[in-house]
């Protein structure tokens, strides 16, 4: 057997998540539907690096699946990104070790979140950047965001129900930028793993904290008490990029 590395990109708007569900669509799904297609009829499995959600983007997710022969790998590529649907693009292929594993290889993670603070809204970014259509302090953000960035037990940011027992998490990068042009704020986090919903409920905190109904400690808080109910709500996943997976050498 040999397994293959692939870097893919997708618009998450019509997709039900990453992996395969019953009677939903999914991108682990249609990948699948062209892996059988070039593979002679033949099932091949396709392993992710993370499970994004309904509506979630993604610029480089990261993939690895075996075939029973070599290939060429821009053959690979190619025939993967024009047989799979328009919404998804295979950008690069690699042939790897067997130890490879997407999920399970060490690595970092980047997520990029985008809301639209024009009113009216941008239609045009409906699907692409979540909505927030009140007053935000950038500057109140920016120090909240600060207290985010280090090694923490991130459980009240965890949506309930989640079967990880170990919370624990670093993020190496929490930034947010303003797009005055295109009323934006863009937020960027980098860690070494992220769990259920974290990015989306962070997000829906720092907004909060933005509009100045909760105070720039309240991170402090949460992070103390571990407590789902003292941070702010779930932001929707539109606006939820997958940006980069850099794993370690």
């Amino acid at each position: 057997m040999v397994r293959y590395k692939a870097i893919i990109s997708y618009d998450g708007t019509d997709f039900s998540g990453f992996q395969r569900q019953t009677n939903a669509r999914t991108v682990q799904e249609e990948i699948e539907k062209t892996l059988f297609r070039l593979n002679s009829g033949t099932f091949v499995k396709i392993h992710g690096a993370g499970r994004t959600d309904a509506g979630v983007h993604a610029y480089g997710q990261v993939i690895h699946f075996d075939l029973d022969e070599e290939r060429d790998l821009e053959r690979l590529r190619f025939g993967l990104d024009t047989q799979t649907p328009d919404d998804i693009d295979v950008i690069r292929v690699d042939k790897v070790s067997e130890n490879f594993h997407a999920r399970y290889c060490k690595h970092s993670k980047t997520y990029e979140f985008l809301v639209d603070l024009g009113r009216p809204k941008n239609p045009l970014m409906r699907h692409y950047a979540t909505h927030f259509p009140y007053v935000v302090d950038v500057t109140a953000i920016e120090a909240a965001i600060k207290k985010l960035r280090g090694t923490h037990d991130f459980t009240g940011f965890t949506a309930s129900g989640t079967s990880v027992d170990n919370k624990i998490r670093t993020i190496s990068r929490a930034d947010v930028a303003f797009d005055g042009e295109n009323q934006l704020l863009i937020f960027t986090f980098t860690g070494n793993g992220f769990l259920y919903k974290q990015v989306r409920n962070m997000v829906g905190t720092l907004l909060k904290i933005g509009n100045g109904r909760m105070p720039v400690e309240q991170i402090d808080r949460i992070l103390e008490l571990k407590d789902r109910h003292l941070a702010g709500p779930t932001a929707a996943g539109n606006g939820l990029y997958l940006k980069e997976i850099i794993y370690d050498k």
